[in-house]
Protein backbone atom coordinates (compact mmCIF):
# COMPACT_ATOMS: atom_id res chain seq x y z
CA UNK A 1 0.00 0.00 0.00
CA UNK A 2 1.18 3.53 -0.64
CA UNK A 3 2.00 5.57 2.36
CA UNK A 4 0.94 9.50 0.41
CA UNK A 5 -1.81 10.78 1.99
CA UNK A 6 -4.42 11.67 -0.22
CA UNK A 7 -7.37 14.19 0.69
CA UNK A 8 -10.37 14.78 -1.35
CA UNK A 9 -13.94 15.58 -1.43
CA UNK A 10 -16.62 13.13 0.00
CA UNK A 11 -19.30 11.59 -2.81
CA UNK A 12 -22.60 10.46 -2.17
CA UNK A 13 -21.13 6.85 -2.32
CA UNK A 14 -18.98 7.87 0.47
CA UNK A 15 -22.06 8.31 2.68
CA UNK A 16 -21.36 5.08 4.61
CA UNK A 17 -17.94 5.78 5.40
CA UNK A 18 -18.82 8.99 6.57
CA UNK A 19 -21.25 7.43 9.14
CA UNK A 20 -18.61 5.40 10.07
CA UNK A 21 -16.00 8.20 10.93
CA UNK A 22 -19.18 10.15 12.93
CA UNK A 23 -18.92 7.31 15.14
CA UNK A 24 -15.49 7.02 15.78
CA UNK A 25 -15.67 10.20 16.53
CA UNK A 26 -18.12 9.99 18.69
CA UNK A 27 -16.75 7.14 20.64
CA UNK A 28 -13.24 8.78 21.12
CA UNK A 29 -15.80 11.66 23.05
CA UNK A 30 -17.43 9.40 24.77
CA UNK A 31 -20.67 10.39 23.09
CA UNK A 32 -21.25 7.46 21.50
CA UNK A 33 -25.12 7.13 22.87
CA UNK A 34 -25.73 10.68 20.95
CA UNK A 35 -25.04 9.75 17.62
CA UNK A 36 -28.72 9.37 15.79
CA UNK A 37 -27.24 10.42 12.23
CA UNK A 38 -28.41 8.06 9.62
CA UNK A 39 -27.05 6.96 6.19
CA UNK A 40 -29.88 8.37 4.58
CA UNK A 41 -30.16 11.46 6.46
CA UNK A 42 -26.39 12.13 5.69
CA UNK A 43 -27.27 11.64 2.11
CA UNK A 44 -29.60 14.40 2.18
CA UNK A 45 -27.79 16.88 3.96
CA UNK A 46 -24.69 16.38 2.50
CA UNK A 47 -25.38 15.49 -1.24
CA UNK A 48 -29.32 16.24 -1.52
CA UNK A 49 -30.80 19.46 -3.44
CA UNK A 50 -29.21 22.52 -0.74
CA UNK A 51 -26.21 20.95 0.56
CA UNK A 52 -25.77 21.78 4.76
CA UNK A 53 -22.06 21.13 4.65
CA UNK A 54 -19.23 19.30 3.02
CA UNK A 55 -16.56 17.01 4.04
CA UNK A 56 -13.10 15.90 3.47
CA UNK A 57 -11.71 12.55 3.27
CA UNK A 58 -8.48 11.33 4.56
CA UNK A 59 -6.87 8.04 2.68
CA UNK A 60 -3.37 6.46 2.88
CA UNK A 61 -3.07 4.45 -0.27
CA UNK A 62 -6.93 2.65 -0.37
CA UNK A 63 -6.84 2.82 3.50
CA UNK A 64 -9.41 5.71 4.90
CA UNK A 65 -7.72 7.16 7.83
CA UNK A 66 -9.45 10.37 8.37
CA UNK A 67 -11.97 12.48 7.98
CA UNK A 68 -13.43 17.09 8.12
CA UNK A 69 -16.60 18.02 8.10
CA UNK A 70 -17.23 21.82 7.45
CA UNK A 71 -19.79 24.48 6.54
CA UNK A 72 -20.03 28.35 6.19
CA UNK A 73 -21.25 30.83 8.45
CA UNK A 74 -21.36 34.33 8.96
CA UNK A 75 -19.51 36.80 10.24
CA UNK A 76 -21.37 40.17 10.49
CA UNK A 77 -18.74 42.43 12.36
CA UNK A 78 -16.49 40.74 9.31
CA UNK A 79 -19.45 41.21 6.50
CA UNK A 80 -17.91 38.07 5.12
CA UNK A 81 -18.30 34.30 5.47
CA UNK A 82 -16.42 32.27 7.76
CA UNK A 83 -15.51 28.56 7.34
CA UNK A 84 -16.45 26.44 10.39
CA UNK A 85 -14.81 22.86 11.54
CA UNK A 86 -18.13 20.84 12.99
CA UNK A 87 -15.39 17.93 13.16
CA UNK A 88 -11.99 16.43 12.37
CA UNK A 89 -11.16 13.17 13.24
CA UNK A 90 -8.46 10.64 13.04
CA UNK A 91 -7.93 7.10 13.40
CA UNK A 92 -6.22 6.79 16.60
CA UNK A 93 -3.79 4.57 15.00
CA UNK A 94 -2.61 6.78 12.51
CA UNK A 95 -2.15 10.00 14.69
CA UNK A 96 1.17 11.97 15.10
CA UNK A 97 1.81 11.23 11.51
CA UNK A 98 0.53 14.41 10.02
CA UNK A 99 -2.68 13.66 8.82
CA UNK A 100 -5.02 15.46 10.88
CA UNK A 101 -2.57 19.00 10.56
CA UNK A 102 -2.69 17.77 6.47
CA UNK A 103 -6.31 18.24 6.79
CA UNK A 104 -6.26 21.40 8.72
CA UNK A 105 -4.08 22.76 6.29
CA UNK A 106 -6.22 21.85 3.44
CA UNK A 107 -9.14 23.58 5.29
CA UNK A 108 -7.14 26.63 5.77
CA UNK A 109 -6.29 26.62 2.68
CA UNK A 110 -10.15 26.38 1.14
CA UNK A 111 -11.47 29.35 3.64
CA UNK A 112 -8.53 31.66 1.93
CA UNK A 113 -9.35 30.69 -1.49
CA UNK A 114 -13.52 31.45 -0.77
CA UNK A 115 -12.44 34.59 0.55
CA UNK A 116 -13.34 33.73 4.25
CA UNK A 117 -12.44 35.87 7.13
CA UNK A 118 -12.16 33.54 9.82
CA UNK A 119 -11.55 29.77 10.45
CA UNK A 120 -13.29 27.94 13.62
CA UNK A 121 -13.55 25.28 15.44
CA UNK A 122 -14.68 24.08 18.85
CA UNK A 123 -12.46 21.67 21.14
CA UNK A 124 -13.81 19.64 24.07
CA UNK A 125 -12.67 21.13 27.69
CA UNK A 126 -10.62 17.77 28.46
CA UNK A 127 -9.22 17.73 25.03
CA UNK A 128 -5.82 18.68 25.76
CA UNK A 129 -4.02 16.91 23.14
CA UNK A 130 -5.88 18.19 20.39
CA UNK A 131 -6.09 22.01 22.49
CA UNK A 132 -1.76 21.60 22.41
CA UNK A 133 -2.30 20.57 18.70
CA UNK A 134 -4.27 23.66 17.47
CA UNK A 135 -2.01 26.00 19.52
CA UNK A 136 0.83 24.57 17.83
CA UNK A 137 -0.62 25.59 14.52
CA UNK A 138 -1.39 28.96 15.94
CA UNK A 139 -4.72 29.13 16.66
CA UNK A 140 -5.79 30.56 19.72
CA UNK A 141 -9.28 29.68 22.11
CA UNK A 142 -11.79 32.41 22.61
CA UNK A 143 -11.86 31.96 26.29
CA UNK A 144 -13.77 35.14 26.65
CA UNK A 145 -16.52 32.97 24.55
CA UNK A 146 -19.21 30.32 25.93
CA UNK A 147 -20.97 28.10 23.71
CA UNK A 148 -24.71 28.05 24.17
CA UNK A 149 -27.05 25.17 22.80
CA UNK A 150 -30.71 23.91 22.49
CA UNK A 151 -31.27 20.92 21.48
CA UNK A 152 -34.30 17.92 21.60
CA UNK A 153 -37.36 18.74 23.82
CA UNK A 154 -35.95 22.10 24.73
CA UNK A 155 -35.74 23.68 21.12
CA UNK A 156 -39.08 22.20 20.84
CA UNK A 157 -40.34 24.27 23.52
CA UNK A 158 -38.12 27.12 22.83
CA UNK A 159 -40.00 26.89 19.42
CA UNK A 160 -43.32 27.03 21.15
CA UNK A 161 -43.10 30.48 23.34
Amino acid sequence: MEDRLIIRPAVAEDVSLILHFVRRLAEYEKLGDQVTASEEGLRHALFGPRPEAEVLLAFVGDMPVGFAVYFHNFSTFLGRRGLWLEDIFIEPVQRGKGYGKALLLTLARIAHERGCGRFEWAALDWNTPAWDFYRSLGATPMEEWTMFRVTGAALEKLARL
